[in-house]
Formats: structure tokens, sequence, C-alpha cells
């Protein structure tokens, strides 16, 4: 008697991630730590002067130095999609009635596909990472809570004051090091809720799309960072 083999359930992919959730600005992870998400813009330390390029690096000194606290630096590096900028530019061609124009339009359209392809071109967005620790932990109870809900809102108001507590004592030391990297002539941004849902997303699924669209960021963008 033949027996049928029982089918394989893959694991949610949730349980691969080390964080718990996205909430308030801010990832909470699985063993209960805090973290905050800055997105810093880049500056081309070879074009300054030698007076610049040393300002630069003790600024960035002292800030090492003034931390007394963990960070991480991150850089993301992606493919340049340059797919919206072209289909403008092929619009404006279309458009253009002087002869002359529209031809040197199309062949500086020509100029950048041949360009894209023979070259590698590269954005990189740049991210420090603030961490708290903290002891916030799962709102789960055992069976007779969730039965009977027997100390259940008890633990949710602990998990929420625990959690309100930790977001203070983040919000300053991402407020320190933003600071700190503002006075070293870097643009700094703290990415909300949504921009770090869009960030976690592109991280795990790299070939998805392009860079996380930071256009509901108030007043400064990501992609203005990159200027």
């Amino acid at each position: 008697m033949e027996t049928k083999s029982k089918k394989t359930v893959g694991s949610p992919t949730q349980q691969f991630l080390k964080l718990s959730e996205i909430r308030d600005d801010l990832i909470v992870m699985n063993d209960g730590t805090l973290r905050a998400v800055l997105a810093v813009s880049s500056t081309n330390f070879d074009l300054k002067s030698e007076e610049e390029q040393n300002a630069l690096i003790y600024s960035y000194q002292r800030f090492l130095n003034s931390l007394e606290f963990h960070i991480q630096i991150v850089v993301q590096s992606r493919k340049m999609d340059i797919a919206e900028y072209m289909s403008k530019l092929k619009v404006l061609a279309e458009k253009q009635t002087n002869e002359l124009l529209r031809m040197q339009t199309q062949e500086y359209i020509e100029f950048i596909d041949r360009l894209v392809e023979s070259a590698n071109v590269m954005n990189k967005d740049f991210y420090v990472i603030v961490p708290y620790t903290t002891s916030i932990t799962p709102a789960s109870t055992g069976i007779f809570g969730k039965l009977f809900g027997t100390g259940q809102s008890k633990q949710v108001a602990d998990r929420e004051a625990n959690l309100a507590n930790g977001r203070k004592q983040l919000d300053e030391r991402a407020n320190t090091v933003a600071a700190s990297l503002s006075s070293s002539g870097l643009r700094v941004v703290r990415l909300g809720t949504d921009q770090l849902i869009e960030l976690v997303y592109n991280s795990y699924n790299f070939a998805a799309g392009p860079s996380i669209d930071a256009s509901q960021l108030e007043k400064v963008t990501i992609k203005d960072l990159r200027n």
C-alpha cells in the first residue's frame, strides 16, 4: 500500500526577519530593542579644498568621540533608474518643433542609453541606524489569558508604557546624531513609519524596484539628499 508523502509547508518569511513591528517612526526588533533610521546626504570629499577636507575629518572625528552608544552606518547601492527621465526626454523630442533641436535631443537620448548600458551607474543611499535597548516583549498571554483575558490588559498597558519610554530615549539619541551630522554640513532626515516600511521591503526585495519613495517626507526628500 502506497503512502502519500506529506507536503512540506514552507516557513513564513516573517520568521526569518529580525524585526517585530514598525510603528511610531521606529523599528521594534525581535529582542525588544528599538531602532531609528536617519537618511544622510553624501558629500564629494575629493572636490573640497584641503582646509575643507581637514575640517570635515575633524568634525566627523568629534562626532564619533562624542557618541556614548553604538551606531550602524549602512550604504545601499542600487542601479540608477532613469526610465522616467528618459520618457520625459522622448516626449520633449516629439514635441520639439525645431528640427535641429529635435535631432540633438534624440542624439542625447541615444548617448545616455549607450552610457547606461556600458557603465554601471549606481545610486548610493546612506543611512545611520540608531539603537536603544529596552525590555519590550511580545504582547502575548497564556492559554487562560487568551480565553478569559486574565492579565492581558495589564500586559498591553505595561508594554505600551515601556515602549513610550524607550521611544523618548531613542528620540533623544536620534536628535543628537542628527545635530552632530548636520554640523558637519550633511543633510539628515529621520525616516517615518511609511518610509521605514518601504526601506525594509526594498532591502529584502532588492531587485523588485527602485530606491525607496521618499516623496512623503516633509520638506526634504531622499532624492534631495543625493544632490
